[in-house]
């Protein structure tokens, strides 16, 4: 048995207090993995999954269960990565690996929002990735973002709440913060901290949904004067 895309909830907004937003620029905390470019399930799973001729849903199982949080959080190298991935599919060369890799993290609509919302708002990125492999999507647009916090970097990750509270330090005091993330118990966790979250459904809603949170905090800045 293959495995089965994300499910998506339909997009909500929680925390929607806006009382503290007037004359603050607000702040967008974004995911990567099914926010700004695709996620690896199941593409790249049912791939290797293939080729060392076991269901995907337990080599998946398996991967969780010994690599992902390790991986996440810089304990596992990449080279280890895919030693592990070769002692599961010894036909899978790395440099076959990294090929199904990368063609399985492919740009989402709401990479191309991100210069009109720069205008708007400051613009970070907060992913449990592997800086290499998420940097080929980030390069067209680092010049729209203010803080890059990838998890195998700082050692911590998502839904911890230590990686909130790293995050939080590097947002201006009192800013309206939308965390736009695609799993529910990263949002959660971010609504503890106090932040707005969004959560982005597989169609693209979400990005209406993001703009009308931005027009709204537009609408509370005061006016200058002319």
């Amino acid at each position: 048995m293959r495995l089965k895309g994300v499910e998506y909830r339909v997009s909500y907004l929680i925390n929607e207090d806006y009382s503290a937003a007037a004359g603050a620029r607000p702040q967008l905390m974004m995911d990567i993995g099914g926010v700004l470019a695709t996620n690896l399930s199941p593409r790249f799973w049912n791939e290797v999954a293939r080729l060392a001729e076991s269901p995907a849903e337990r080599l998946y199982a398996k991967y969780k269960e010994e690599v992902s949080r390790g991986l996440w959080i810089g304990h596992w190298s990449e080279i280890q990565f895919w030693d592990w991935i070769a002692s599961q599919a010894p036909s899978l060369s790395a440099a076959q690996g990294q090929t199904i890799l990368m063609e399985s993290l492919t740009p989402l609509p709401g990479l191309l929002e991100l210069p009109k919302w720069s205008k708007q708002a400051d613009i970070h990125i907060l992913s449990n990735h592997l800086s290499a492999w998420v940097d080929p999507i980030l390069e067209p647009v680092r010049p729209y973002l203010s803080t890059v916090t990838i998890s195998s970097q700082v050692g911590m990750s998502k839904p911890h709440r230590e990686l909130y509270d790293y995050a939080s330090r590097l947002l201006p005091a009192s800013a309206p913060v939308l965390f736009i993330d695609d799993q529910d118990k990263n949002l959660r966790q971010g609504a503890t901290i106090g932040w707005h979250t969004l959560q982005a459904d597989s169609e693209g809603h979400w990005i209406g949904d993001a703009d009308r949170w931005l027009d709204r905090m537009l609408s509370l800045q005061p006016e200058s004067d002319s």
